[in-house]
């Protein structure tokens, strides 16, 4: 354990080098093009560098301090390839202060495409699980309510959402509507299976035990057979996240007019590939995210099952 924390320690100093080193590189080698912000970039780099020094007695900033250096190394190799050198074609590849140029003269827009873009992923999240919730339940108490609804969840759920994007926009006005719709119906169905599986999958003599207490039906399907099913619904609803991301981004290039799969459209279509870059990165952070929160919501519900799923 004390080589551990000593290989962490010695990692976070050389982090700060490295980044000591990119700083020195961005700044003093003389760029082969016209890049912007590279002032700026090396001075981000050197207060990198100085706060990878003042945080080393934090234990959690220490633990990271390999990735610290990886990072600086990629930086580095990046400036030196790019902007320095430019070995990559432009206008497809840029330099790291270009990132950071777009960060500063453009953060207006891409806050209001990430605003966008969240309540488009929120609403149509939201409602897809809510519907998948409760057809999946019918599905998993109800031998009637599955005799109907099986065969349709088993012909409609497996058809990819995205191919009810050119009906969606031709019915509904609202592109913003129809994207919501999108995202709810790639929602629904792993949300729906997975929660008749749990709520099919709960042991017969937990009812028993509860009827002998005079539990009515209402009570058993409240306090028996949905907090059983639990781990059940949540896989669902990670997969049903998963399904989001990926139709967002669908809905926002092909018929909704805003959003950070918009922007990147528009990026790519101005040849603005450095704008584009941004929004991809924006989008990861957003989507990893939204997925962190989700299991802590997990691990806060099912204390018991912490350790089985990670991320």
């Amino acid at each position: 354990m004390k080589q551990v924390v000593k290989n962490a320690y010695w990692s976070q100093i050389v982090a700060s080098v490295a980044w000591l080193v990119t700083a020195g590189l961005t700044y003093f080698i003389p760029n082969a093009d016209d890049f912007p912000r590279t002032a700026t970039f090396a001075l981000c780099c050197l207060v990198i560098a100085l706060l990878t020094v003042v945080t080393l007695p934090l234990n959690k900033v220490r633990y990271y301090g390999a990735w610290l250096l990886a990072l600086a190394v990629f930086i580095g190799v990046w400036e030196l390839i790019q902007a320095k050198l430019l070995l990559l074609p432009r206008p497809f590849f840029g330099a790291p202060q270009e990132l950071l140029d777009v960060f500063i003269t453009d953060w207006a827009k891409l806050l209001n495409s990430l605003a966008h873009s969240m309540m488009l992923l929120v609403g149509g999240y939201i409602l897809g699980c809510v519907i998948g919730f409760i057809i999946g339940v019918g599905m998993g108490w109800s031998k009637l309510f599955g005799y109907w609804a099986h065969p349709i969840l088993r012909f409609l759920g497996p058809l990819p959402p995205v191919a009810f994007l050119p009906l969606l926009f031709a019915v509904i006005p609202s592109s913003f509507v129809a994207g919501e719709l999108l995202m709810a119906f790639a929602a629904s169905f792993p949300v729906a299976v997975l929660t008749w599986s749990g709520i099919a999958g709960v042991n017969p003599s937990y009812y028993d035990v509860a009827k002998t207490m005079g539990a009515k039906p209402l009570f058993l399907i409240r306090h028996v057979a949905i907090p059983a099913a639990l781990p059940f619904v949540f896989v669902g609803m990670f997969m049903a996240l998963g399904s989001c991301f990926y139709m967002l981004v669908v809905a926002e290039m092909l018929g909704v007019k805003a959003g950070l799969g918009f922007y990147m459209q528009w990026a790519q279509g101005w040849a603005a590939y450095p704008n584009m870059y941004a929004a991809l990165l924006i989008m990861a952070v957003m989507c990893t995210s939204f997925m962190t929160l989700l299991f802590k919501v997990r691990n806060r519900l099912l204390g018991w099952q912490k350790e089985s799923i990670k991320w």
